[in-house]
Order: C-alpha cells, then sequence, then structure tokens
C-alpha cells in the first residue's frame, strides 16, 4: 500500500510537522541543520511546522511527520484528523514509535503516577491530569502509519535522507544493523571490553553513528532494537558485568521501554 501511496506524491509534496507528548528534540533534528532545511523547503511547501514558523493545524498535506506519544483523548482526535488530512504519514522518535519515556508510567501503578505527577506539578495536577489516557502510547495503536523513524532523537542526516527518498518515490530505508556495526566501521573499541562500560550497542539499532560510544559511554537503546537483537545474550553480559536484575530492568525500561524486545528483555528481569 505504502509503494502506490509514495506513486501519488506530487514533484513537491506539502509537508506538515506536527508534535504530540514531547520534548522537541526530533523537531529540532530538522531546525538545527539550518542549510538543510533552506535546501528543504525549496523541495516541499511546507504547511505547518510551529518550531520553524509555518502554522496550520488543519492543513491537508501529502506528507506528515509526527513527534511525540499519545497521551490524552485531545491526543487521539487530534492525531486521527491529522491522519485524515495527510496521505502519508511518518512517525518521528522513539516517542511516536514507542511511546518514550512517557510510556515508562505504563510499567506502575496508580499510586506511583499520582505521586510522580504532585513531586513534578505540584500547583498544577488537575491540569496535568485532565483528559488523561491510563497509558502513554505510540502512534500507530492509533492510526494507520506508513513508515517510522526510531531514535532520541533522531538525527537531521535520517530525516532529510527519509524525505528526500520520498521526492524520489521510494520508501525510507531502514536501520537494522545494531550499533557496533558503526563502531567497527569508525574504529572505535568496544566500550564494555575496554572501558567496563554497560553497553546496550549490541541490541541497539544503529542511526546515531556510534555517538556515545565515541566518547566512551555505553549506548543507552535510543533507537530501538536491531533487527537480530539478541537480548538474551545481552542480560548474561550484564549480569557477568556485575548488574543486578533490577539494574538491568532499568536499562532496558528506559527510552524504548514499550519497543518490542526491551519490553520483554526488561520484563524477565
Amino acid at each position: 500500500m505504502s509503494h502506490d501511496k509514495l506513486a501519488c506524491l506530487p514533484e513537491k509534496p506539502t509537508l506538515a510537522v506536527h508534535k504530540f507528548s514531547s520534548c522537541d528534540g526530533c523537531q529540532l533534528a530538522f531546525i538545527n541543520d539550518g542549510l538543510s532545511l533552506l535546501e528543504l523547503s525549496q523541495l516541499v511547501d511546507i504547511k505547518h511546522f510551529a518550531e520553524a514558523g509555518p502554522v496550520d493545524e488543519d492543513a491537508h498535506v501529502d506528507i506528515a511527520i509526527i513527534e511525540g506519544s499519545i497521551n490524552t483523548w485531545h491526543d487521539v482526535h487530534r492525531i486521527q484528523k491529522i491522519r485524515q488530512n495527510s496521505h502519508y504519514l511518518i512517525a518521528m522518535g522513539a516517542c511516536a514509535t514507542s511511546g518514550g519515556i512517557q510510556a515508562l508510567r505504563n510499567n506502575i501503578n496508580a499510586q506511583t503516577f499520582d505521586k510522580w505527577v504532585k513531586d513534578i506539578y505540584p500547583q498544577h495536577t488537575d491540569v496535568v491530569r485532565e483528559g488523561e489516557l491510563e497509558t502513554a502510547k505510540p502512534i500507530q495503536d492509533y492510526v494507520d502509519v506508513d513508515f517510522e523513524i526510531r531514535g532520541c532523537p533522531v538525527s537531521s542526516q535520517q530525516m532529510f535522507a527519509a524525505v528526500r527518498q520520498l521526492l524520489f518515490k521510494v520508501e525510507p530505508e531502514k536501520e537494522i544493523n545494531p550499533v557496533c556495526v558503526s563502531c567497527k566501521h569508525r574504529g572505535i573499541s568496544c566500550v564494555m571490553v575496554a572501558h567496563n562500560e554497560p553497553c546496550l550497542g549490541p541490541v541497539t539499532a544503529d542511526g546515531c553513528n556510534a555517538l556515545c560510544p565515541a566518547i566512551n559511554r555505553g549506548c543507552y537503546g535510543c533507537y530501538g532494537p536491531a533487527k537480530f537483537a539478541n537480548f538474551d545474550a545481552m542480560t548474561t553480559k550484564l549480569r557477568q558485568m556485575g548488574f543486578t536484575d533490577e539494574q538491568i530492568r532499568h536499562k532496558y525500561h528506559f527510552i524504548n521501554n514499550q519497543q518490542n524486545g526491551f519490553k520483554a528483555a526488561g520484563d524477565k528481569q
């Protein structure tokens, strides 16, 4: 179905970028690369992108890019309307593709969540809870998504490459290799071997070009599970390094805590 949709895209498609519950980091991936954004504006007609200027929430567009997770009934109605108004829809970033950090509340009981809200928003608890859903969910749980781009945040190169591929009427490439592949390509020593640093690179999809291992820090799992991730082996390695079951669970239940692979691996601990 996506290929038929791509064939119908005009030479200069209209585009909208919408924000739901998120930190805006994925939108900033667009804005931070100013020259590429200027070039992109010549290739597409940007109808709605509040962070960058144009605002038209209800615009009918060829391509809609969504940042953020669904947390309220208002979000549900908004995303359904955006889906109706768009031809091709992309979920951008960990929040949109797996619920992101907000989805940590899916793993706790209501009493604990109430405490979180009161601790963080002591003066505005009622406003925060107004229209709230019981869980934080990714976009695909409410509407059809044509393509997902993972990351926390996504990289500028990823996003501009994806839009350019759509302009050629081909589906953007999916990243399936683990972060370890980039470490090998860049000549980065394995941080687990060289520095005894816990790293989820072996089970995490690439996309960041091994950003954290390049500065001797372990991967946090920002881009979700790699296609052939072996979580049992990863867990065994972390235990050998001295981490407790609770510590291992927290590593898996982090940025992509609801993503297949990370959720199951964390639930086992």
